[in-house]
């Protein structure tokens, strides 16, 4: 008997299986590097004593702790003292430090090195030729605040024209081959004008105050032309006649003079403390007069 069942045909394809990726190497290679990971810790964690276990562990608790104690280096395993035999035998070994020598010994030096300058400078006018004719209006010493050098007037030969702040040439030749020398020194300099005591008549509001400021400002612009540097001079001033060198006649030439000072390290720092005062009590001033009164 006859059935009309269909008829169905399967076909199996055996062809090659679809590209499954790359993406399990990826995990795979994690997989290895945290095994890899894993041994080597055990292995580290078999070979360490129980002492750098006991600070591997202070780590992880407290991982920003201090380099001495728990998470940080052991006082046993980096000395912070070295014993005490050793520490006796270092101190005998090292020269005990000097306390109260240190700033004597620096101003010894310094003395020396002034004492140096001052033979220099006196050296260079004896036997330079050109301060042949003027050495006699030259001195050099050495005082409580550094070295001096004075540069006094002739009656007949003035460093500035009368009543003025003009350098003469002779002068300039001074003070410029002055300032090679002074130059090789680190101390600061200060510059003094000073002016006889006949009163200054040529003008009025100009008194010798002025004229000695500005006579000693003008040798400072001849240092500065000879090599000074700019910042090696500490203070220029003005005493006018007030500190005369010859007190009996005021009317003598070598009352007018330019002093050039190569100071002690003291010396110039109390000239920028005077300075630094001045200044805060000239704001202290400005401040007052803005302040409305009460």
């Amino acid at each position: 008997m006859k059935t009309n069942q269909p008829i169905i045909i399967k076909k199996v394809n055996k062809g090659g299986h679809k590209h499954h990726g790359g993406s399990w190497k990826v995990a795979f290679a994690d997989f290895a590097i945290a095994m890899m990971a894993f041994f080597m810790v055990m292995w580290l964690a078999n070979s360490a004593t129980p002492q750098q276990k006991h600070y591997i562990a202070g780590h992880f608790k407290d991982p920003g702790g201090a380099l001495i104690g728990p998470g940080g280096a052991d006082s046993a395993l980096i000395p912070l003292e070295a014993p005490k035999g050793e520490k006796e035998k270092e101190s005998k070994d090292l020269p005990s430090a000097p306390q109260g020598d240190v700033l004597q010994q620096a101003a010894e030096l310094e003395k020396q090195r002034l004492q140096i300058l001052a033979n220099r400078l006196n050296k260079m006018v004896e036997e330079n030729s050109a301060f042949q004719d003027i050495k006699e209006q030259i001195h050099v010493d050495i005082v409580p605040e550094g070295v001096r050098v004075q540069i006094f007037d002739e009656e007949n030969r003035p460093m500035f024209l009368g009543g003025q702040a003009q350098v003469q040439p002779f002068a300039r030749l001074i003070l410029q081959k002055f300032a090679t020398v002074i130059a090789k020194v680190p101390n600061k300099v200060s510059v003094t004008g000073h002016t006889d005591g006949i009163p200054y008549a040529g003008r009025p509001n100009y008194t010798n105050w002025e004229l000695s400021t500005d006579r000693a400002n003008a040798a400072r612009r001849q240092l500065v032309a000879g090599g000074l540097p700019v910042d090696q001079i500490a203070k220029v001033e003005g005493l006018a006649d007030s500190l005369l060198l010859d007190q009996r006649d005021p009317n003598n030439p070598i009352n007018r003079r330019i002093n050039i000072i190569v100071l002690k390290k003291s010396a110039s720092d109390a000239i920028e403390q005077s300075a630094l005062a001045t200044e805060l009590q000239d704001i202290a001033d400005e401040v007052n007069k803005e302040l409305p009164d009460n």
